[in-house]
């Protein structure tokens, strides 16, 4: 099992998003996402991601280049794992987790629960407080092909984690999987931080979450 330990990024004063991305990248180092856990989807497209946080924010970044890019969710807690999307699924209290997705324009999809079969979307008003700055803009697309590299910044309140009571992160003993897909990509892919061993891809596995430390 993997383990990852999450800095707290040190501020003075408020700071606007293109800000953070910048305290990110000098405060962080980059992890990658690049296993493989079923043989029916071989391909692996180039991810890393930094992940920080305040107090009551976590900050997370991913960098990607890959062949194909789709974008066409926009409806928030739409069917963004479709597209060329990103997750990122964590749980504070090792009984239910939330499952943070976003495809390649930004569109969110958060559920929360013990597992697959049991998913409560939250409020799309609270999903929408988050903020994301996506290198390709916010404009839906069909699919593109050839060599794409992007990169999106995803600033997270803790008042989205709507079922849990956060105020403050720092100290947090937590588990969690950073995640990338694109069912509906000529290349459907599955690739994860920590591995998952199941049969057929599920990402919904709580199981086989890392482990991760707020700093």
């Amino acid at each position: 099992m993997k383990e990852l330990f999450i800095k707290k990024i040190k501020l003075n004063k408020p700071v606007s998003l293109a800000e953070a991305d910048h305290l990110l990248e000098t405060q962080t180092v980059a992890n990658l996402i690049d296993t493989i856990n079923w043989e029916a989807f071989p391909y692996r497209p180039g991810l890393k991601f930094r992940i920080g946080h305040v107090e009551n924010e976590i900050w997370l970044k991913y960098y990607v280049n890959e062949k194909n890019i789709l974008a066409q969710e926009t409806r928030t807690n739409g069917d963004v794992y479709k597209d060329s999307c990103v997750e990122f699924f964590i749980s504070v209290d090792k009984k239910n987790y939330y499952n943070f997705e976003f495809n390649c324009i930004g569109t969110i999809h958060i559920g929360y629960g013990s597992g697959q079969g049991n998913r409560t979307p939250i409020t799309p008003e609270l999903a929408e407080k988050i903020e994301i700055e996506s290198s390709l803009g916010n404009q839906p697309f069909t699919e593109k092909s050839g060599n794409f590299e992007w990169e999106m910044m995803i600033r997270i309140p803790l008042e989205t984690f709507e079922f849990d009571v956060l105020k403050d992160i720092s100290g947090l003993k937590a588990t969690a999987n950073f995640y990338k897909c694109g069912d509906e990509t000529s290349e459907p892919h599955f690739v994860t931080w920590n591995p998952i061993g199941t049969e057929n891809p599920d990402y919904h596995c709580p199981e086989y979450f890392g482990k991760v430390q707020f700093e």
